[in-house]
């Protein structure tokens, strides 16, 4: 703090209400009958140094004084088993606690790192399923036989993946710990997803094959579809991916969206195709209209015609070029549009929820800022007041992200603590009136301060407002004002004269200029007087606001820290 400057102004704010008790005096002698009333002149406070006012700096000074020793004079003592710090750690939640649990031998975490992995190999092999099926499913009489022996491989892949099931820990829902008990583990799968995981592995194709000499059938075609139960392992790899903090939530969620979009597209092109393929009279499908003797064209062409016809109508678009020919490929063209209904709903519905999100917060900031207005227009404030108004919901709206108060709230006491003795202990252990002080002091004021923006030009402390906070700023800067109060002159012929300047801004006068690691309000704080000064942010500034109460409850504590805080004020006022 600039103590120099202070000192300086406290000097000229003396000279200048010396020089209007003069100009008082002048004008009382000109007039028959002047009363003359000083308003709260009593309450500004001077130097120790200025001898005409040295009785009234003392008692000022014994006043805070005998406040701090009352202080250290309360019987408040702290039990033995009292509060006490510790530097590790707090163990997260969720995955990582399960590592320090040690389970039982051939039992896997379903949090190993290993396994992680191999569940996401297995996603590869899922998304590859998906896309494969309702290819075979349309297309398997045109394919090669090595798709046949990369089929059976992926199914392998799947099937040593139900044994290791067996082997796995799950989280107990009702106790949320892990349970690595065997027969449990066995139980809880065989009674659940087993039966839908091992028809999704099982080698129909290869049953057909030993049958029937081919893997062409329709029915265990139809059975092969079953693999598509895979896909619940991608909605909840998106479902994990959606609580990760590492990846954007709106763009994981368009990615699904996309993804089930083409998922929907392919399997109806490709069941539709297969109408067309298996029906007796090719001439007469939705394909065989458009290219004759389609069953002789190249693979690709046919599927990228599937695939038209199949986004043209979900879209609605419907340019009348494919069209169904047939009753088969009416009925299917009806289920699909109906689907499209509901697949339409799904993808409008989420796209405006993340849309509206996105705008929501915005519109509510530009109803508080028409609010703020509507409210100093209709109470006629002055135009200031209502520029630090609109300066405060406007800096609220740009760290609104932050929410670091609402953040700080949400967590256990000891996070809380070890977090603010992070960002904030260096910063308070400088502050002048702390010198001095233990590492256990300073370190319950810490966690009992809370940090706040204040927009440029905004006051912070207003000259005679009630003693309620201490200020440190951590960043930015302030400048700290007095207001001249006016004087009132009562003539007897009922002449009222007021000295004063008009303009709000014009009677502040400058004094001093507060930076990063300086500290104010504790005069009106510890001497519990009104606050001597004006506050004001020159920028943008962060300030840590430290309660009265709060203070005073934590140096009742000890009578050596209230000496302490005493002697450190006395030295800077003397």
């Amino acid at each position: 703090m600039s103590f120099p400057s202070r000192e300086l102004f406290l000097i000229q704010s003396f000279l200048c209400i010396d020089q209007a008790a003069h100009l008082i005096k002048d004008i009382s002698q000109t007039a028959t009958f002047t009363t003359l009333y000083i308003l709260d002149l009593s309450r500004v406070p001077l130097p120790l140094n200025i001898r005409s006012q040295r009785h009234h700096s003392a008692t000022m000074l014994c006043s805070c004084m005998n406040c701090l020793q009352h202080f250290g004079n309360d019987s408040f003592q702290l039990e033995s088993g009292g509060y006490s710090m510790h530097n590790d750690l707090l163990p997260s939640l969720g995955a990582t606690i399960n590592h320090t649990i040690k389970l039982r031998k051939h039992i896997v975490s379903p949090y190993d790192p290993r396994y992680r992995l191999w569940e996401k190999f297995l996603i590869v092999l899922v998304l590859y399923s998906a896309w494969i099926c309702p290819f075979e499913f349309a297309f398997r009489r045109y394919l090669p036989s090595t798709i046949f022996l990369v089929d059976n491989i992926i199914n392998s892949f799947f099937a040593i993946d139900i044994v290791l099931t067996f082997f796995v820990a799950f989280v107990d829902h009702k106790s949320y710990l892990l349970v690595d008990e065997p027969k449990r583990i066995a139980v809880r799968y065989l009674s659940t997803w087993f039966i839908f995981d091992a028809c999704s592995t099982f080698p129909f194709q290869t049953i057909s094959f030993l049958f029937n000499g081919h893997s062409k059938s329709l029915g265990f075609k139809l059975l092969s579809v079953l693999r598509l139960w895979r896909l619940h392992r991608v909605n909840s790899l998106f479902a994990r991916l959606e609580k990760d903090i590492r990846f954007n939530y709106f763009w994981t969620r368009c990615t699904k969206l996309f993804s089930v979009t083409l998922f929907a597209v392919h399997c109806s092109g490709c069941f539709n195709y297969m109408i067309a393929d298996r029906y007796p009279d090719p001439e007469r499908t939705w394909i065989g209209a458009v290219i004759p003797n389609f069953m002789e064209h190249n693979l690709w062409v046919r599927y990228v015609t599937a695939i038209y016809w199949s986004i043209t109508t979900l879209t609605t678009t419907g340019y009348g070029d494919l069209h169904a020919e047939n009753t088969r490929e009416m009925v299917f063209g009806i289920c699909y549009m109906l689907f499209n209904l509901g697949l339409t709903s799904y993808l409008i519905g989420n796209m405006t929820n993340l849309v509206v999100h996105g705008t929501s917060r915005t519109k509510n900031f530009r109803d508080t800022i028409q609010a703020a207005s509507e409210f100093a227009s209709r109470n006629k404030l002055p135009k200031h007041m209502e520029e630090q108004m609109l300066s405060h919901i406007c800096l609220r709206f740009k760290t609104e992200g932050l929410k670091q108060q609402e953040t700080l709230d949400g967590l256990p006491k000891a996070i809380r603590s070890s977090i603010a003795e992070y960002l904030f202990f260096p910063i308070v252990q400088k502050v002048y009136l702390f010198q001095g002080f233990s590492f256990n002091l300073i370190f319950q004021l810490v966690t009992e301060m809370q940090a706040e923006y204040y927009p440029p030009k905004e006051d912070v402390i207003l000259q005679n407002e009630a003693p309620a906070y201490l200020y440190i700023i951590v960043s930015g800067a302030v400048v700290s004002n007095f207001s001249f109060l006016p004087v009132f002159l009562i003539h007897p012929h009922s002449c009222f004269q007021q000295f004063h300047i008009h303009n709000y801004y014009q009677n502040l006068q400058v004094h001093g200029r507060l930076t990063a690691g300086e500290i104010f309000g504790e005069i009106g704080v510890l001497c519990n007087m009104s606050q001597p000064f004006t506050i004001r942010t020159t920028e943008l500034t962060q300030i840590l606001r430290l309660n009265r109460t709060t203070l005073f409850n934590i140096i009742r504590q000890s009578r050596q820290d209230a000496t302490i805080v005493m002697n450190n004020l006395s030295q800077v006022y003397n």
